[in-house]
């Protein structure tokens, strides 16, 4: 049964009717249009179609400026790595999404390189999102709507860092990512290598999935936790010097002009998804130069260590904070562990947190599969069944939409672009 979005929460953060109906009609444009024929087809579509041939696409950003994009290979050298004693360094992949001065002449970034395709492929239909299909799909295919060094405008604009989920790669989550950067935000978006089926850095080498269990067990979820806590400092060091005018890529590659210009670090949130929402929520605690967050349905609290009891609850639940936080979820995934770590969260004075929920609709309709899995089962390439188990039942021509105006609208409230 489907819950009534109502309360406070929710009109504190409400949507723009406006720019919601004309994103509803683009984004119902695009995804109609940009699935072409495989709407017309039958189920069995799929046996008709060569091998991984199958293209999926994803919807554009509606914000008034153009996107440029670059990614970064950052070593912390302080760090060894927390999945793997034989690495002495920690080392990071992350993509930079940013307003940029102009376009022309730089090529669209496909969403994932080949060999991150290939480990994608390998990885996530087999092992950790089994709704997917395992063929028919040319992942390395699918195109951003950002390009690639792109010089960026000399402009100081907020900086938002986004942590994915638990064995998520940070490519899942570029649909977010390339609309906020479009309405004049510095995007930037961490793989936590180790985690996902596969991190791919500047001389080939890919970093396999690393987890020596579960993120269900207590110990490694702790880990996971503050591994990411750790990463997200660091990123926002090097961050600082690149807005120094030094350049903190491991290669030394060129960076695009004026990228450092547009970082203004006095203006930084976090937003993240599962694993990476309860990330982002206790860097909100932890790290001062984090001015607001918001948490896309993770937990508040650690996996309870025996069947039956209660985990125990994060410092940012037990103690609140003192700036403002979005819990955002949605009526699929709601349980009594999330409603006792969230409501733990929500009673603290201040009102400084809010919550929301999206109808219809479940985990990972946060991420790029709410407009990749409706593709797909157009395509007779996923079952009815496992679209709803991936992402609910709710139409993408809202789904998109409504997440990206929710996260949107709530970064400029706090930390607006102009």
């Amino acid at each position: 049964m489907s819950r009534r979005n109502v309360g406070a929460d929710d009109r504190a953060a409400a949507l723009d009717r406006r720019t919601v109906a004309k994103s509803v009609v683009l984004a119902a444009t695009l995804l109609v249009a940009g699935s072409g024929a495989a709407h017309a087809q039958p189920a069995n579509a799929a046996k008709a179609q060569p091998a991984d041939d199958f293209v999926v696409r994803l919807p554009a950003p509606t914000g008034p400026h153009q996107v440029g994009v670059t990614m970064l290979h950052l070593v912390d050298r302080h760090r060894r790595d927390p999945w793997d004693g034989a690495i002495p360094v920690r080392e990071l992949m992350v993509t930079v999404f940013y307003p940029a001065r102009t376009v022309r002449g730089y090529p669209i970034a496909p969403q994932m390189t080949p060999a991150a395709a290939e480990g994608f492929k390998a990885f996530d239909p087999v092992y950790w999102h089994r709704e997917l299909p395992t063929s028919g799909v040319d992942w390395a295919a699918t195109m951003t709507h950002s390009h690639t060094g792109a010089p960026a405008q000399a402009i100081r604009r907020p900086v938002l860092l986004y942590t994915p989920g638990g064995s998520d790669p940070r490519t899942i989550g570029t649909g977010v990512a390339e609309e906020l950067a479009g309405r004049g935000y510095v995007v930037v978006t961490i793989d936590h290598p180790g985690e996902p089926g596969a991190v791919e850095f500047p001389d080939g080498r890919i970093r396999e999935y690393g987890l020596p269990g579960t993120p269900e067990d207590p110990r490694i979820f702790r880990t996971m936790i503050d591994t990411r806590l750790a990463d997200v400092r660091f990123v926002l060091d090097e961050l600082t010097a690149l807005a120094a005018g030094r350049n903190p890529d491991a290669e030394a590659r060129a960076l695009p002009a004026h990228l450092g210009r547009a970082l203004d670090l006095r203006r930084v949130g976090i937003y993240g998804h599962s694993a990476g929402g309860t990330a982002a929520a206790q860097a909100l605690y932890e790290d001062r130069r984090i001015a607001a967050a918001v948490n896309l349905e993770g937990y508040l609290d650690y996996p309870p260590t025996r069947p039956g009891e209660e985990g125990e609850l994060l410092p940012i639940a037990r103690h609140g904070t003192d700036r403002p936080m979005l819990l955002l979820g949605t009526d699929g995934f709601r349980n009594a562990r999330l409603d006792r770590s969230w409501s733990t969260m929500l009673g603290r004075p201040g009102g400084h947190t809010h919550r929301q929920w999206i109808d219809d609709a479940t985990h990972w309709v946060f991420t790029d599969y709410a407009a990749m899995a409706p593709h797909l089962q157009a395509a007779g390439l996923m079952t009815a069944e496992n679209r709803i188990k991936l992402i609910g039942a709710i139409d993408p021509a809202i789904s998109v939409p409504t997440v990206r105006a929710r996260v949107h609208s709530f970064f400029a409230r706090h930390l607006p672009s102009h």
